[in-house]
């Protein structure tokens, strides 16, 4: 490898970077909210879901305008970017991946993939505890909805959980990514 390639800025050096402090606070800000306006742990791990899936939407846009990365063409491909790319990106979480076998023949079910993605650090856990009353609540769940939303803009659909948590005792943060479909897009054809 030549010296120019290794000095190369990536599309991660050349975005101007927000205080990971104000994101841990502002997120902070917003879970006190929720918990005022929902009670049960579950009702809020449901917000936080709806409201990632609503961001993810638009984010993928974003994401994919600053990267100059191509949109991914298989299952395998997207979850490789949201782990080397997406969550270090706008997380600085530096994350891997790797195939879930639960079942024999998931693979030559329809491709019915499911990948845990997982990492040790989590700015959003950053200066949190859960109480006891709190035990269900997942507090980064807003992660899954955005993982979701930017899977469905581009076409795939997935059910997304997290399953470890360093706030809840775990060694680390685990998300589980299940692919439902590839939605294949159809034309709809002008009535005459």
């Amino acid at each position: 490898m030549s010296k120019n390639t290794q000095n190369k800025p990536t599309f991660l050096d050349q975005v101007e970077k927000i205080n990971s402090e104000v994101l841990t606070l502002t997120y902070g800000s917003l879970m006190v909210r929720l918990i005022k306006d929902y009670e049960k742990p579950e009702e809020i791990n449901d917000q936080l879901e709806k409201m990632g899936y609503n961001i993810g939407i638009r984010l993928i846009d974003d994401f994919l305008a600053k990267s100059c990365i191509d949109p991914p063409k298989t299952f395998e491909e997207a979850i490789s970017i949201i782990t080397n790319n997406a969550l270090k990106f706008y997380l600085n979480v530096g994350a891997k991946y790797e195939l879930i076998k639960s079942d024999s023949n998931m693979i030559d079910t329809n491709q019915q993939y499911e990948y845990r993605i997982y990492f040790s650090e989590n700015p959003l856990n950053d200066y949190v505890e859960l109480p006891d009353k709190f035990k269900g609540l997942w507090y980064s769940n807003m992660i899954c909805g955005v993982i979701r939303g930017a899977l469905e803009a581009i076409n795939i659909k997935v059910e997304c959980k997290y399953s470890k948590d360093t706030l809840k005792g775990n060694d680390l943060n685990e998300i589980r990514v299940k692919l439902i479909e590839i939605i294949e897009e159809k034309l709809q054809e002008e009535e005459q």
